[in-house]
């Protein structure tokens, strides 16, 4: 009797939306795990020293499950979650807060120098970063580079007014408006990356699927 081989197993295909949800939810956490963490634990103890040390380690564990998971960091995630592990680590040596406050002023500058430098050198940094994801011609990466470019600025300039602001005001009242500042920034990013979605379907390659471009805030 000849022995019937016991059947294959069916190609793994039905993971595969599971791996991209998966995939999205690292991305989350990496971008927002730590500023959340960070609000909240300054909203619970109202000590910003406390809420500091707690963005140290959420922002460490951030990039260490985005790499564990996806075997890379994007560059934006990565630049900033380094940025709050220095500016994080400096506040707590000097028992200031202002160095984690002044992190969103540096970031946000770098950023906007980078995307509107980049342009006016006739570069796309924004292509750079997000291009193997969309494509689009040259001139439209220029004019969504210098968008980006011009929400870094106002980002960079509103920090420094409301620090500007609570350095008048006392202490814990003073904090607890900038962070709750620094948390509207999240939704906000998120709100100029959809405005930016009829742009890129209106530039894109046709037969590209149209999708939203990274939100321009990764955390602290």
């Amino acid at each position: 009797m000849t022995e019937i081989p016991p059947p294959e197993p069916a190609p793994a295909l039905a993971t595969q939306p599971d791996k991209k949800k998966n995939a999205a939810w690292v991305r989350t956490a990496v971008d927002y795990g730590a500023p959340v963490a960070f609000a909240v634990a300054f909203f619970a103890t109202k000590n910003f020293q406390t809420a500091t040390w707690v963005l140290v380690v959420a922002s460490a564990l951030a990039l260490a499950l985005g790499y564990a998971v996806e075997r890379r960091v994007a560059l934006l995630p990565l630049f900033s979650g380094v940025m709050a592990l220095i500016f994080g680590a400096l506040g707590l040596v000097f028992h200031s807060d202002v160095f984690v406050k002044i992190k969103v002023t540096v970031v946000n500058g770098a950023l906007a120098l980078f995307m509107i430098g980049g342009t006016l050198m006739g570069r796309a940094p924004l292509k750079a970063l997000i291009g193997e994801a969309v494509r689009l011609p040259d001139a439209a990466w220029r004019t969504l580079t210098l968008r980006y470019g011009g929400y870094f600025t106002f980002a960079a300039v509103a920090n420094q007014v409301v620090i500007a602001i609570t350095n008048g005001m006392p202490a814990v009242q003073g904090n607890d408006l900038w962070v709750k500042f620094r948390i509207a920034l999240l939704p906000l990013a998120i709100v100029f990356s959809l405005t930016q979605v009829p742009f890129l379907m209106k530039h894109m390659a046709k037969g590209d699927e149209a999708k939203t471009p990274e939100p321009p805030d990764a955390g602290f």
